[in-house]
């Protein structure tokens, strides 16, 4: 297969981002949709993090079982229960409650602990189209492996989608499920060109039009269980925040990089875990913001 059309990476750098200009604090709505009996945590870690980016209000929509537990956990939250499927996977019936809230969030993040693919590609096509026009869209998870095998239920928000997959979740939309991803770059630009959609893929984020950024600031430790989960909720928090999605994915990707960082002294490269990220995101920010 030909490579795809690619510019040579910019490499993601504070610098950059200070260039750039800060993104805004305060101003949004993030809606985190996810949650499955066996996988609760998922929205609670995405749900915080959007929060530290600045994002003002937080509403998570999880399985119905966990939803006052979840409250409790996250208090600045709204928190609403979804119903199950009988594997314990949120049920694509999941849209007569999500109607009330998808409409007037300023981004959703749809995914995180989403355990079926039948139910997740059934939810995504009745939720989808009820997203507002202007709002962007973070897919993780199986929400991802959803488009990959149906493309088109991503089309009502092609524009101002972003999709933050590890590389399992790169070869379903790259319709090749269980081969291997050896080239990021290439891999994120076909996608990106595939789905419409801008792309955050270890370190490297990709548009539609084939331009590519690259952060070398990640390490080994950030491919621990939850932190996907923590990348899906901050670029949600800056979109929200009405950072455009290829401002709002390399941000995220930095200040997620930059976390982990933080926590090498005292955790070591492989000892952090993805809740112990959160606390550390706010003070990367506002260095970054300060300059």
């Amino acid at each position: 297969m030909p490579k795809p059309n690619r510019s040579e990476p910019t490499p993601i750098t504070s610098a950059l981002l200070r260039e750039w200009g800060p993104p805004g604090t305060g101003n949004g709505t993030v809606l985190v949709v996810g949650g499955a009996r066996r996988a609760p945590g998922a929205v609670l870690l995405s749900g915080i993090a959007a929060l530290r980016t600045g994002a003002i209000t937080l509403q998570l929509a999880v399985a119905e079982r966990h939803a006052s537990g979840l409250g409790l956990a996250v208090p600045e939250a709204l928190v609403v229960g979804l119903p199950e499927a009988d594997n314990g996977a949120v049920s694509r019936d999941a849209v007569d409650v999500l109607a009330d809230l998808v409409p007037d969030a300023d981004a959703v993040v749809l995914g995180p602990g989403l355990t079926d693919a039948d139910e997740t590609g059934a939810l995504l096509e009745r939720v989808l189209p009820l997203v507002a026009d202007e709002a962007p869209v973070v897919l993780d998870a199986f929400a991802l492996g959803a488009i990959g095998t149906h493309p088109e239920l991503a089309k009502p928000v092609h524009g101002r989608l972003v999709l933050t997959p590890n590389t399992v979740e790169a070869a379903y939309l790259l319709g090749s499920p269980g081969t291997p991803v050896e080239d990021h770059v290439d891999a994120a630009v076909e996608i990106a060109e595939r789905h419409q959609a801008v792309v955050s893929l270890m370190g490297v984020v990709a548009d539609p039009g084939g331009r590519v950024w690259r952060d070398a600031t990640g390490h080994v430790g950030l491919a621990t269980s939850g932190s996907g989960d923590v990348l899906a909720g901050l670029v949600g928090g800056l979109l929200a925040c009405a950072v455009d999605p290829v401002r709002a994915a390399c941000w995220a990707g930095h200040a997620h990089a930059m976390a982990g960082q933080r926590l090498v002294p005292r955790t070591g490269l492989t000892g952090m875990l993805a809740r112990e990220l959160l606390d550390e995101v706010p003070l990367v920010l506002a260095e970054l913001r300060m300059g």
